[in-house]
């Protein structure tokens, strides 16, 4: 599992609701690897920004050693959409939300650290660079769960350009609807201490009883004053059809974010799951979040902006 990039490209309604299969796999350029490489441009685009939210100096490496296209699409001009000037707009839309995204768990992170936490674990971590570019403690160690192939790319490029992560970093190959726990003890975790947990970008991409399986699973290897971060997100199909066809026209990029999630209305909530077990949960939505931090969604872009909540949590006390 990897990031959901808001900018991908979509089919038509025509298409299946899910193109996903029990077991599937992929590298980073297919299916739901994909998506990580759209998360990274957009990152790579906000730190070449003139006042970024955040920084993230390895995302223009990671996305155009995946090829031409996706180096276009990281171009901080935004040039393949020279002339569509409402194309320009909605992109940029896209790209401020992962920017407060990639602010707010970066945040929270920092909070875990000031609490005293010395053990994470990303799920899904995808392109993912916090290992490297995070100012972490010395002695911290973080654990990246994802697609083997997902992992050894990440890991390849950044070696070829000389990268050091700022902890240990243990990477996890290892599908989230396998086995991870038993992979993730196997790599050195201990779960009798806190951990600061982090599932970015992946819940629409696990069925519903994968997504509570989850939950009960780091719950469950969370020893008191562990902390978790969340996003919960919606695909607005509708309102986002337009923006991934210039991505499938313009670049050739066909990722279809509606084919590759889950659409199943009965799915847990997780705010509600984790009070219920015991988390103390505090909470924000997208958009007052996107306000605060100077990214508000325009008026006349509403029906074309992601809508999520961002959440925090702490096992047995209040979250910073």
């Amino acid at each position: 599992m990897t990031d959901v990039d808001d900018s991908s490209s979509v089919g038509s309604s025509s298409e299946p609701a899910s193109r996903r299969t029990a077991g599937d796999s992929w590298t980073i350029t297919e299916l739901v690897g994909a998506t990580a490489l759209g998360v990274a441009a957009s990152r790579a685009v906000e730190t070449a920004g003139p006042d970024p939210l955040i920084r993230d100096q390895f995302a223009a490496i990671l996305v155009s050693s995946a090829g031409a296209p996706w180096a276009r699409l990281a171009d901080p001009e935004l040039a393949w959409l020279d002339g569509d000037e409402h194309g320009q707009r909605v992109h940029r839309l896209g790209v401020d939300y992962q920017a407060v995204r990639s602010h707010y768990f970066d945040e929270y992170f920092g909070g875990a650290m000031r609490a005293g936490i010395r053990q994470v674990v990303i799920l899904a971590a995808g392109l993912d660079s916090r290992a490297y570019r995070l100012d972490w403690p010395a002695d911290t160690t973080v654990y990246e769960i994802d697609q083997p192939k997902v992992l050894e790319y990440k890991s390849e490029i950044l070696e070829s350009h000389d990268a050091v992560p700022a902890a240990r970093r243990r990477p996890v190959p290892v599908d989230l609807r396998d086995d991870w726990p038993a992979a993730l003890t196997l790599a050195g975790f201990d779960p009798g201490r806190p951990t600061a947990w982090l599932a970015e970008g992946l819940l629409p991409y696990l069925p519903a009883d994968a997504q509570d399986l989850l939950f009960e699973r780091f719950t469950a290897l969370s020893a008191p004053g562990s902390q978790v971060a969340v996003e919960v997100f919606r695909i607005n199909s509708r309102g986002n059809t337009q923006r991934w066809q210039r991505m499938r026209e313009r670049l050739g990029l066909d990722v279809n974010v509606q084919a590759l999630t889950y659409h199943e209305p009965e799915r847990s909530d997780p705010t509600q799951w984790l009070r219920d077990r015991g988390w103390q949960v505090d909470e924000v939505n997208n958009r007052e979040e996107m306000a605060r931090l100077g990214r508000p969604v325009p008026d006349d872009l509403a029906d074309e902006a992601v809508s999520s909540t961002l959440l925090r949590a702490c096992l047995g006390a209040s979250s910073e």
